[in-house]
């Protein structure tokens, strides 16, 4: 009964409607100030919504304020994407496990 809650606890907590795309630096587009994560040289991270961007640098705005970051200082760039089937399929188990973790309790109980 414990392996099931917390199977069922571990499956909600890492359950993700998002996930980050690898980019290439020249084909970013300035749209919709969409959300970054930068993975720099010395292997620090960095997330923020785009701001502005140009051949030699791009411009982050997050919780320490605006960023410049260098092309030079970048070693990985990746764009956030929203996924309908992650959020879905998300939800359709959160649901199950739920109701099989409310059965597993009712039966024990014996009710």
């Amino acid at each position: 009964m414990k392996n099931i809650i917390f199977l069922l606890l571990i499956s909600i907590l890492f359950q993700s409607c998002s996930s980050y795309k690898s980019v290439d630096f020249n084909n970013i587009v300035v749209e919709k100030k969409r959300k970054f994560e930068i993975e720099k040289v010395d292997s620090s991270k960095l997330t923020g919504r785009l701001v502005s961007k140009n051949e030699n640098s791009i411009v982050l705005e997050n919780k320490r304020g605006i960023q410049t970051i260098q092309k030079s200082e970048i070693q990985e760039l990746k764009v956030k994407k929203f996924s309908i089937l992650k959020t879905a399929t998300g939800a359709v188990y959160t649901y199950l496990g739920i109701l099989i973790g409310v059965g597993a309790l009712l039966f024990l109980s014996g009710m």
